[in-house]
């Protein structure tokens, strides 16, 4: 059996982006996987290891941000 990871909301911000592996279902709405911050998602997504820590980002902000300016 492997090992499995999860992560409970208290060791993320609030306002920190996080990414969400697959979809998640409430009674009220149905969360598509992606990137959102974590106080935007519901506690079940994190008590069932759904949400991941971004991976940090290597190099110069400045050099990301002219990759592709219109995402901005």
């Amino acid at each position: 059996m492997g090992l499995e990871r999860r992560m409970c909301r208290e060791m993320f911000e609030p306002t920190e982006v996080v990414e969400l592996r697959q979809m998640c279902f409430t009674p009220n709405r149905i969360w598509q996987a992606g990137q959102y911050m974590v106080g935007e998602l519901p506690d079940i997504a994190f008590d069932m290891g759904l949400v991941e820590r971004l991976p940090s980002v290597r190099g110069n902000s400045a050099d990301i941000d002219t990759i592709n300016p219109s995402e901005h």
